[in-house]
C-alpha cells in the first residue's frame, strides 16, 4: 500500500517557480527578463507573471523601462531577521549553559511569535528531575514567567490585542484569569525588572524570567530558569534571580544594549 504524502512534503509549483526566480539573484544583483528566462528556462510570459507577483509583494524591484529587476526590500528584511536570530542564538547558548551549570536548573530563551511564545534555545539542567520542554515548543503568553515578561515589555496595544485574541484561560489553579489582576501583574513585572511564576502554567513548576534587549532598545526575548517548585523555594530564588539578571544584562550588552539595561534592578529584599 502506498504511503500517504504528508502535507509538508507537498509542493506548490508556482511557489517553487517564484523561489527559482529569486535564486537567480544570488549570482547577479540585477537581471533582465531575458536573463531570468535564460537562467530558469521559463517562458517570457511566465517570468513576467512571476516577477510581477514578486514585485507586488516587495520581493523584487524594477522592471521599468530598463527591463532590469533587483532584489526588493522584503528580501532584505527577511535577511536581517535571519541575521539577527542567528546572532542571538550564537550568543545565547553559552549563557544558557552557564546558567544551567551554576543553578542545576533548565535555562531557556523565549521570543514572541504572534499570540504565543516559542522556545528558541534550551539548555537542560543537571538535576535528574527537571522541567521538561523542547526547543520549538509553543506556549501561552499569559501563563508562566517568560510569557508575562514578554507581555510586560510589549506595547500596551499589543497586550490588548493578545488578551482580546486569546483571553486568559485557566491552566492551573494559580493562573491569573482576571484581566485587571493580570494588568497589575504586568506592571509589577516591569517595576522589578523580572517575572516569577509559581505553578501558573504547570502546577509543579516554578520559573523566573528576565528581559533581554537589543541595540534598538527593543525586547529581544526572555531569558528563563525553570524547575520544580519544591526546589525553587523563595530562599533559592533570590540568588538565582541575581544570576539571571546578570546573564540577561550580559546578553543585552552583547546585542548592543547600553544605558537602559542598567535600569534592570537586583532582587528586592521582600520578594516572594
Amino acid at each position: 500500500m502506498k504511503a500517504p504524502v504528508r502535507q509538508a512534503d507537498r509542493h506548490v509549483e508556482a511557489v517553487l517557480a517564484a523561489l527559482e526566480v529569486l535564486e537567480c539573484f544570488l549570482v547577479k544583483p540585477s537581471l533582465t527578463t531575458i536573463e531570468i528566462m535564460q537562467a530558469t528556462g521559463f517562458t517570457r510570459n511566465r517570468v513576467i507573471r512571476l516577477a510581477g507577483t514578486l514585485m507586488h509583494s516587495g520581493f523584487l524591484m524594477g522592471g521599468d523601462g530598463s527591463g532590469a529587476f533587483t532584489i526588493g526590500p522584503k528580501v532584505f528584511a527577511l535577511g536581517k531577521v535571519f541575521e539577527r536570530n542567528s546572532i542571538i542564538l550564537a550568543l545565547v547558548r553559552p549563557i544558557l549553559r552557564d546558567l544551567a551549570l551554576k543553578t542545576g536548573e533548565s535555562a531557556s530563551f523565549y521570543v514572541r511569535e504572534g499570540f504565543e511564545r516559542v522556545v528558541v534555545a534550551r539548555e537542560e539542567g543537571t538535576h535528574s528531575i527537571r522541567h521538561a520542554i523542547a526547543e520549538g515548543q509553543r506556549m501561552d503568553l499569559h501563563a508562566g514567567a517568560a510569557g508575562k515578561l514578554i507581555l510586560a515589555y510589549s506595547p500596551g496595544e499589543m497586550v490588548e490585542i493578545v488578551l482580546a485574541k486569546t483571553g486568559l484561560p485557566r491552566r492551573t489553579a494559580a493562573t491569573i484569569i482576571d484581566k485587571a489582576g493580570f494588568i497589575k501583574e504586568l506592571e509589577s513585572v516591569r517595576g522589578r525588572g523580572y517575572a516569577v511564576s509559581v505553578g501558573e502554567r504547570a502546577a509543579d513548576v516554578c520559573a523566573l524570567a528576565a528581559p533581554v534587549f537589543d541595540h534598538g532598545h527593543e525586547l529581544a526575548g526572555a531569558l528563563c530558569l525553570s524547575g520544580p517548585i519544591s526546589r525553587l523555594t523563595p530562599a533559592i530564588r533570590k540568588p538565582y534571580v541575581k544570576l539571571l539578571l546578570a546573564a540577561a544584562r550580559q546578553l543585552s550588552r552583547q546585542l548592543g544594549w547600553t544605558a537602559a539595561v542598567e535600569e534592570m534592578r537586583a532582587l528586592p529584599a521582600d520578594d516572594a
